[in-house]
């Protein structure tokens, strides 16, 4: 279990959103050489925020749900390796899970003041489906995109490093042709016409594989694309969370400035009053001696 300042880290992902900033700002104060690495901590996007949830508030439906994710992936693991594996009942079970832990989640979302919008929901959903993340559990700090192709990438198959390559079925040997069969003469014609069909069928088939590999690379892609400008998206929001937080130093130290301005002004005026004081006296006793004399 976490102590000190990692779990001071950890707590921040726990608050309400709306105070993450200034309590990053305060934490970073005391960390000392760890500063910059408390500073650096990103504040996540409502949607990441809302699974962050999940994990601090709804343990056995995360845990659930990982262990769904995690069967789901040996066995399709299992599939490219040659090996036998249950991949739709994981599947299925998989689904379940994460239906489960997106109602937990939305029920968190609106516990918290957040809109369950058709956008965030989206979102919600296709982060549960990536997990487990990269990232700590529970410190999220971007949504996230299934990996699908490109989880299966890395994997071999049967040893081999390479993604699975569409293929044909094989062509049927050639038959020599018989006009008769026990005795009945057969249909030259229904023969040609039926393997014509069988060769329109089997052209059909390889195009649509090739469709579906093509699609396949143009969701990877797109995911990549969604992954990257997610990224950027989170690099802004630090940047300006920094300007910000410089913005608030700069002020403070102006109406701290002007505190001191204005307390000198008025020690000045005092010390001014003080010396007016002293003529005034000086002048009238200087008045009485020269009665005297």
């Amino acid at each position: 279990m976490k102590g000190g300042l990692d779990a001071e880290m950890e707590k921040l992902y726990q608050l309400p959103l709306e105070d993450f900033t200034a309590a990053r700002n305060a934490l970073a104060k005391g960390a000392g050489k760890r500063a910059a690495e408390v500073r650096g901590l990103a504040k996540p996007p409502v949607t990441a925020w809302a699974v962050n949830q999940l994990y601090w508030k709804r343990r056995k439906v995360y845990d659930a749900l990982m262990e769904a994710a995690q069967d789901a992936r040996k066995a399709h693991a299992a599939i490219l390796a040659g090996k036998a594996a249950d991949v739709r009942s994981t599947g299925k079970e998989h689904d379940e899970r994460v239906s489960e832990a997106l109602d937990a989640t939305l029920e968190l979302l609106r516990e918290a003041g957040h809109p369950a919008t058709d956008a965030s929901r989206q979102a919600i959903i296709t982060t549960l489906r990536a997990l487990p993340a990269d990232e700590p559990a529970g410190m999220l700090t971007r949504a996230l995109q299934p990996g699908g192709f490109e989880a299966l990438a890395g994997l071999s198959i049967r040893g081999a490093k390479a993604p699975i390559a569409f293929k044909p079925p094989p062509k049927p040997a050639p038959k020599p042709e018989k006009h008769e069969r026990d005795g009945k003469p057969r249909d030259a014609k229904a023969i040609a016409r039926a393997r014509e069909a069988v060769a329109a069928a089997t052209k059909a088939l390889k195009e649509a594989q090739h469709t579906a590999q093509r699609e396949e690379f143009e969701r990877a892609r797109a995911v990549r694309d969604a992954d990257k400008a997610d990224k950027a998206v989170t690099a802004a929001r630090r940047a300006l969370e920094e300007a910000e937080t410089e913005l608030r130093d700069a002020e403070d130290a102006a109406a701290a400035a002007a505190k001191k301005k204005d307390a000198a002004e008025e020690r000045s005026d005092e010390a001014d009053r003080l010396v007016e004081a002293a003529q005034a006296a000086l002048d009238k006793a200087q008045a009485q001696l020269d009665a005297e004399l």
